[in-house]
């Protein structure tokens, strides 16, 4: 998946959508263009106060599609998404996460739907 495919499914597609899964390409994506926008907002905001309003809105708009394919990412690893609240443990919670959001999903289907990246190729070995 890339940038712009996983931006739009993010916020157009799956806005609120904490069910399914979604692959690392489009949680990585998707981690990037919320870095480029708090960027973007942040210059616009030390230029002149008056985009502070428009920064707050804006980065509430983003925390939903944020959370969901933060959940749907665990999904894809076969974790609950109730897992994401370790994020609220200082330091090791967001550590355990990334360490989580970087492996490979899971090749077979799970609870949460199919696999993100579609059926597996028996021929695709990694030893």
């Amino acid at each position: 998946m890339d940038f712009t495919t996983a931006v739009r499914t993010a916020l157009l597609e799956r806005y609120a959508d904490f069910r399914g899964r979604s692959s690392r390409s489009e949680y990585w994506w998707f981690v990037l263009f919320n870095i480029l926008v708090q960027i973007f907002l942040n210059l616009l905001t030390s230029m002149a106060a008056a985009f502070a309003f428009l920064s707050l809105i804006v980065m509430l708009g983003l925390l939903v599609p944020g959370i969901a394919v933060g959940v749907r990412r665990l999904h894809d690893l076969g974790k609950s998404g109730w897992w994401l609240l370790l994020g609220f443990i200082p330091i090791v919670g967001v550590i355990v996460l990334i360490y989580w959001f970087i492996q490979p999903g899971e090749d077979q289907p799970n609870d949460w739907g199919p696999n993100p990246l579609g059926p597996v190729n028996p021929a695709r070995t990694f030893e």
